[in-house]
């Protein structure tokens, strides 16, 4: 009888311990504490993943949790491992719905990087290989704006300058109504000013040598090339002055219609620009010209 009567009550007193249910068998689990463990696990897997190194995520097959982290350290200008996370990103998303999106942020993180060659690059392979995403307008802005960059001062091969210049020119011609339009304007003219200055400045440079001849017809062929350019004014006071000197230097039969070819140049400045920054030094080149037309008047 005590035997039986101590197997009851274990009975009874395992069934009535905590966490446990009479359904079935001894140890079921009742659905409160199910739910209970469940959260637990869920703040717990957060947790870690909050604190997940780059590193491991760099390392990691799970391409959401990389896509997610790339972002979030984008957004904390945490440029060089966003680029790295994209960088494996792009492959893997291309052809899918997340593939323009990528593209276009590894194009953004190199460029934010300041590897504006790399970042052009990615920038017109995203227009080429998504043009209507909603990125396309913006990313044909930035690959133009990447020549920009690149662009180097007047005074060197102006090759990117003039490349910059027509990626500006698509980006208007397929966006003409874009807020960017003002901007991108501005960013032409100013390339457009170094094109200018570069060949106002190597046209002078005949003038500097004293190769009159050359430097007339340079600073002629410059002025036909930019007939707006802010050169203007120098580029025909130095043709008049080329000119001139050019005449002084002639043997005496070519005088006379070296120093008329020189007048010429000396009215056109006048009738351009009659309160000119040089209108005094032209006054007294016109009126040497004149006396020297007058001498060679009177020597026949």
């Amino acid at each position: 009888m005590k035997r039986i009567f101590y197997l009851t009550f274990a009975a009874l007193l395992i069934v009535t311990l905590p966490g446990c249910s009479k359904k079935g068998s001894f140890f079921f689990f009742n659905k409160n504490k199910k739910e209970h463990v469940a959260k637990h696990h869920r703040r717990h897997k957060r947790h870690i993943r909050k604190h997940i190194t780059y590193n491991y995520v760099l390392r990691s097959d799970d391409y959401d949790l990389k896509y997610q982290k790339a972002f979030e350290y984008y957004n904390e200008r945490k440029y060089i491992k966003a680029h790295d996370l994209f960088q494996q990103l792009v492959p893997h998303e291309r052809g899918l719905d997340r593939g323009d999106e990528v593209l276009y942020y590894y194009a953004m993180t190199n460029f934010k990087m300041g590897d504006y060659v790399t970042a052009g690059y990615y920038f017109r392979n995203f227009v080429y290989s998504y043009p209507n995403s909603e990125f396309a307008e913006h990313a044909q802005f930035m690959g133009a704006l990447c020549y920009y960059l690149i662009a180097p001062r007047w005074s060197l091969d102006q090759t990117t300058t003039k490349d910059a210049i027509t990626q500006f020119e698509i980006f208007l011609s397929k966006y003409p109504n874009s807020e960017l339009v003002d901007s991108v304007n501005h960013l032409i003219d100013k390339l457009r000013f170094k094109l200018q200055k570069k060949s106002f400045m190597n046209a002078k440079l005949y003038y500097d040598l004293e190769y009159y001849k050359s430097a007339d017809i340079a600073l002629n062929n410059s002025l036909k090339e930019y007939p707006d350019s802010p050169f203007k004014e120098q580029t025909l006071y130095y043709i008049a002055m080329s000119r001139y000197l050019y005449a002084l230097n002639s043997v005496h039969k070519k005088q006379k219609e070296r120093f008329l070819k020189a007048l010429d140049a000396v009215m056109q400045y006048k009738n351009d620009f009659p309160d000119g920054k040089y209108i005094k030094k032209i006054n007294n080149i016109e009126q040497k010209i004149n006396d020297k037309l007058s001498k060679l008047q009177t020597s026949k």
